[in-house]
């Protein structure tokens, strides 16, 4: 038995570390290379080489942000009936292996950035990393507050994508992307309302969202980013930028897209978490590739 217990229990926490570094929540990373795609760079190795570096760069810093956020929330996360199965919460792996974790990823992603891509990334890099800790300690105890943290971190990963390319960033990049993260938050807000309805207080802001208020601010946020879209896709700087007065034809698929997810938020009743949403929902995954397509080539 002890022949084959150690090699097990080895295995078992590698998993459980892979667990915690969440890597299927990778995805939010791709927004840094949204730059250089509306830059008309996709094919530009140098660029396309740098911004992959700092998708690599971006997950390692997160990953470290996610296992610190489990280790606050260990207590919390016991109680609630989909995470309580996380590597802490379910007691397979302790804190203190998660920390030296979480400070092996900070140091491969610090030491990466520095010998891969520009000194500068490391401010933008560090601001991320700083305010999610905060965020993890402290800033999510806050309504408004914890949703405005995300969408910020979200507008973070646009500029590392930026500057790591060498890019400037449009307005209406930073825009879009503040306002569709906003959104998505307030749908994750929605999901812990119901949980509480349920019985399960999953956080301890909670008090300051109600249901009414968060599927009403939605609903705004979902009009605000369909005309901001608009306005985006018919404003000559981007006609002249693109060379192309088509772009508003990606509109409708904006908007169906939009469509889809307030349904999933509010027949379905399963927003939760937007990763898997857009992992395992077909329809949201034939609206998200019809729109890269149509967008690639009316820009390309």
């Amino acid at each position: 038995m002890p022949a084959y217990g150690g090699p097990s229990i080895v295995m078992s926490k590698i998993r459980a570390l892979i667990t915690l570094a969440r890597p299927h929540q990778y995805i939010k990373n791709v927004f840094i290379f949204l730059p250089i795609f509306f830059a008309h760079k996709l094919f530009d190795s140098h660029a396309l080489i740098q911004t992959c570096w700092a998708f690599v760069v971006f997950c390692l810093g997160a990953s470290s942000v996610y296992v610190v956020n489990d280790i606050f929330d260990v207590k919390i996360d016991r109680i609630h009936p989909i995470k309580k199965h996380r590597p802490l919460a379910a007691g397979i792996l302790q804190k203190r292996e998660a920390f030296i974790f979480a400070a092996l990823l900070l140091i491969f992603s610090i030491s990466l950035t520095v010998y891969k891509l520009e000194w500068i990334l490391l401010i933008v890099l560090g601001s991320y990393l700083i305010l999610n800790y905060l965020y993890s300690c402290c800033l999510k105890k806050f309504a408004i507050i914890d949703i405005s943290v995300i969408a910020v971190g979200f507008v973070i990963r646009v500029f590392f994508g930026g500057l790591s390319s060498e890019v400037s960033i449009s307005h209406w990049l930073i825009i879009m992307t503040f306002l569709l993260a906003l959104f998505l938050a307030l749908a994750k807000r929605r999901d812990d309302l119901l949980l509480l309805s349920n019985g399960h207080k999953v956080r301890q802001n909670i008090d300051g969202y109600s249901l009414e208020f968060v599927s009403h601010s939605m609903v705004i946020m979902a009009a605000v980013i369909i005309v901001s879209y608009i306005l985006y896709t018919v404003s000559p700087e981007v006609i002249m930028v693109h060379k192309t007065t088509n772009l508003y034809l990606t509109t409708f698929l904006v908007i169906i897209g939009l469509l889809r997810y307030l349904q999933i938020t509010f027949v379905e009743q399963q927003s939760g978490s937007p990763t898997s949403i857009i992992l395992k929902d077909h329809f949201m995954q034939i609206v998200i590739i019809l729109w890269l397509l149509s967008a690639y080539l009316i820009i390309y």
